[in-house]
């Protein structure tokens, strides 16, 4: 059930955003040079999640119930962005 996803390489080589399923929940990693946040969200606590998709990269932006600003992870390919998007909905709104 633990399945985990990274963003592409070619544009932050060292330091990839990923994304991780557990059971309960998903935990978004973003990460910087300077600073990195980790946020744990209940499933039933995401209110939403939309893909912005450039020409090779996606943008996967999170609205999580009671947060004032949504959770931003950057550089997926396409294909992982609608594979994380349709499994957080699968799991927050079945």
């Amino acid at each position: 059930m633990n399945e985990r996803f990274a963003a592409s390489t070619l544009k932050n080589p060292l330091l990839p955003d990923e994304v991780i399923f557990s059971e309960k929940g998903v935990t978004f990693k973003e990460r910087k040079v300077f600073r990195s946040s980790e946020n744990f969200v209940f499933y039933n606590d995401i209110a939403g999640v939309e893909i912005d998709s450039g020409m090779f990269f996606s943008t996967i932006r999170i609205k999580a119930r009671a947060r004032e600003h949504e959770i931003v992870i950057e550089n997926f390919t396409k294909n992982d962005a609608r594979k994380v998007k349709e499994l957080i909905l699968e799991r927050a709104f079945h």
